[in-house]
């Protein structure tokens, strides 16, 4: 698209847009002799709706995040549900929507598409977190789910997220389906809207609130192996880092017993500036500080973070050094561990995490006789691929996780849950304590029978057309030439997921698997614009070593063997 062209698009796209700040927005564009190549920018493609729903800047443009993209996807959500579930305008849509900027607004854009469309619509009254929102569409038997949010993206972003009848995220051929609903609506001002008072009148738009809430938390309760209300003087730091969590995971750590927990007060109501951090999301440097600096003050034995819409956690710990963050694998297989030991028989149980995530819980898993369900990176495949493994086995799902800081636990939410997880950790640690132990002593128990896996997990930042042309460029040149050798390592098997791979459906990810049980995956985000690195080695502990002393050695042959990708990555 040329400049000219673009500025055409943007004309036209002035006549249908009802957002007086993203008309004002386009307008200065326009009226700037230079401002070309940013029209270009904003109106040459639209964004693209996948499995993730669609995600990006907010602004002006079929590339941008605003309310003629969301009142046109909203339309086709709503035909494509209408065309193929039974009953769906009958059974409705559940709207959630976080604290971001315009959350609000786009959510009711939603609702009055939804209710054009002639379904009831179930839309938050206040700010929810995505779990709840997930919740809410299996709590209320609906046949579709939208959460307004971008997670833990940067400020500047927002997104809007679907559920499917089955209480989790969309997949295949869902996404394909709305896609092309999508592309035959016409001019978003043409589209019919519904009266948000009039149909509350009705009865057709009903308000989610305190009544979800409290079923949601009652399920996060039954969770749980202790009793809620019993009296624990285990000391939580926690931050919702400007989000939603706070109400929720506040009251379901205070049900549980932890009256001692202490929450960062510039952090805990939803900010959609996030003015304290610079990237809302706990895995970034600096973004847990608050908390840390908190946790010293009150003299905590954990701290905990939600990201803005409290799917993800994130969890730190005291050591003699200070305090430490665990990585997200870590989390993931002291649940594991938890909650399968909790078990009085393995049998008829599953347990999963996505591809990318460690190998260390699959071994956990089949030495304990638990079923386990690797899956493609994203949640709507965890919670699938345990629906689907139920439906065929009759099996009860225990857990899931990916690296990224998501978990779930048990069956109450198929999507990640920040919430219930965030209670369940803290469990955990206050179970250790009173055995005279710490989650120190735990690793060290589980790396001692199956050996230190330590990963880590490195982004390219390639933003534009151009980055994902090298984006493109590079997977396609590990795929025509695999490497033989990463570093001094050999490779012993590669894996091309385009077709698929067993039970995995085809993505677009690569696996390299190395001598001594190392492992390098390469994947492309579907959310960002960044080219995807992830590393794994794996390094026995000796007879009575602990895990801190092997560490070194693992941090050692860790970045060996990163450097040696990464070099391949620029060559």
């Amino acid at each position: 698209m040329n400049p000219t062209d673009a500025k055409k698009a943007a004309e036209a796209w002035l006549a249908e847009d009802p957002d007086p700040v993203t008309r004002a927005e386009l307008e200065a564009l326009l009226a700037e002799e230079a401002a070309g190549a940013q029209l270009v920018e904003r109106f040459d493609g639209v964004l693209e709706f996948g499995t993730a729903g669609i995600r990006g800047v907010l602004g002006a443009g079929p590339l941008r995040m605003n309310r003629v993209l969301v009142r046109k996807v909203s339309a086709g959500v709503a035909r494509h549900y209408a065309a193929t579930v039974e009953g769906a305008k009958e059974r409705g849509v559940v709207i959630g929507y976080d604290g971001r900027k315009n959350s609000r607004i786009f959510s009711e854009d939603a609702a009055r598409i939804f209710l054009g469309e002639g379904f009831k619509v179930f839309l938050g009254g206040d700010v929810l977190p995505t779990p709840v929102t997930a919740f809410g569409v299996l709590h209320h038997g609906a046949a579709a789910g939208v959460m307004v949010t971008a997670s833990h993206n940067p400020p500047e972003y927002n997104g809007y997220k679907v559920y499917a009848p089955n209480g989790a995220q969309i997949v295949p051929p869902d996404d394909e389906g709305i896609a092309a609903q999508i592309a035959r609506v016409g001019r978003s001002d043409e589209l019919p809207l519904g009266d948000l008072e009039a149909t509350r009148a009705e009865g057709r738009l009903i308000e989610l609130g305190s009544d979800l809430i409290e079923t949601y938390l009652k399920g996060v309760a039954n969770l749980r192996k202790a009793e809620a209300g019993e009296h624990s003087d285990l000391t939580i730091a926690y931050t919702p880092l400007h989000g939603v969590g706070a109400r929720e995971t506040e009251e379901a750590l205070a049900r549980a017993g932890y009256e001692r927990v202490h929450t960062v007060a510039s952090q805990r109501e939803p900010d959609g500036d996030f003015p304290t951090v610079r990237f809302p999301n706990p895995e970034e440097e600096g973004a847990m500080d608050a908390v840390l600096a908190l946790a010293d003050e009150v003299g905590a034995q954990v701290a905990v973070a939600n990201d803005p819409d409290a799917d993800r956690l994130a969890i730190a710990l005291p050591t003699d050094a200070g305090w430490r963050m665990l990585t997200g694998d870590q989390v993931g297989v002291l649940l594991a561990d938890y909650l399968m030991g909790r078990e009085k028989t393995a049998e008829n149980l599953s347990i999963s995490c996505s591809l990318v995530s460690s190998q260390l819980l699959e071994k956990m898993a089949v030495a304990r006789g638990v079923a386990f369900l690797e899956t493609l990176t994203g949640f709507k495949w965890i919670a699938n691929a345990a629906m689907d493994h139920s439906a065929e086995a009759g099996s009860r799902f225990v857990m899931g996780y990916e690296e990224a800081l998501g978990y779930t636990v048990g069956e109450l939410v198929r999507d990640k849950d920040g919430v219930s997880a965030a209670v369940v950790f803290c469990d955990l640690v206050d179970g250790l304590r009173a055995q005279g132990k710490t989650i120190w002593d735990a690793l060290t128990e589980i790396y001692a029978e199956f050996g230190l896996h330590l990963t880590l997990q490195k982004s390219l930042v390639l933003p534009g057309r151009e980055g994902q042309e090298k984006i493109d460029g590079l997977m396609k040149q590990f795929r025509e030439s695999p490497p033989t050798t990463i570093g001094p390592f050999a490779v012993v098997e590669t894996i091309d997921l385009r077709e698929g791979h067993g039970r995995i459906p085809p993505g677009n990810v690569l696996i390299h698997r190395l001598e001594g049980g190392r492992r390098v995956i390469l994947r492309p985000s579907g959310t960002e614009p960044k080219l995807k690195s992830y590393y794994e080695v794996v390094v026995p502990l000796e007879e009575g070593e602990r895990f801190e002393a092997a560490e070194p050695r693992a941090r050692e042959a860790l970045a060996q063997l990163k450097d040696a990708h990464q070099a391949l990555l620029a060559s």
